[in-house]
């Protein structure tokens, strides 16, 4: 039988390893950032963490309560840690999109809906193509992709994570930066 204090000590592994996890993801969003001195904070606090709950859980290995809180509190921190990220966190993606066919359409379209948009020409296999370039915020980009596809959806479309942002028009944050 699981007595409640085995319950309550299985409950604060899972609580604390969620936390420990969801910190680690934020950790490395802080470190590519270049946030040295946020990112030694977190890792601290972390660690700390980590050696508080391993500690737990080596001290008793045949507890299998105490392990599956271990290893789905490391799960569940993951998820949590990246929804954090995604809902707190603001990141940016450049879109660039390389197209033969409808590109100023796309351009277009795009600027309609509150982007700021840069177009190019160059060459490709095939000839001349447009080249559309926009910085959106990261949770922007199913919306961006869904006005691209509406378009051409053969379009190639490349996704890089930007790591600092310097003056432009970047939706949501109003004007120039």
């Amino acid at each position: 039988m699981i007595t409640t204090e085995a319950l309550l000590a299985a409950a604060m592994i899972f609580a604390l390893r969620v936390i420990n996890n969801a910190l680690a993801t934020m950790r490395l969003v802080v470190v590519n950032r270049g946030r040295r001195l946020l990112a030694t904070g977190i890792a601290f606090v972390e660690s700390l963490i980590f050696a508080v709950v391993v500690a737990q859980v080596v001290n008793d290995l045949n507890n299998s309560l105490n392990l599956i809180a271990y290893a789905g509190g490391f799960a569940i921190g993951g998820w949590f840690g990246m929804w954090l990220e995604e809902r707190f966190i603001t990141s940016y993606r450049t879109v660039n999109v390389i197209t033969h066919m409808r590109g100023r359409e796309i351009a277009e379209a795009l600027r309609e809906a509150g982007y700021g948009v840069t177009e190019s020409t160059g060459q490709g296999k095939d000839g001349e193509v447009l080249i559309v370039r926009t910085v959106v915020r990261a949770r922007d980009v199913p919306k961006v992709a869904k006005i691209i596809r509406s378009f051409n959806d053969n379009a190639f479309i490349e996704l890089a994570e930007l790591r600092a942002i310097r003056r432009g028009w970047i939706q949501g944050i109003g004007g120039k930066r």
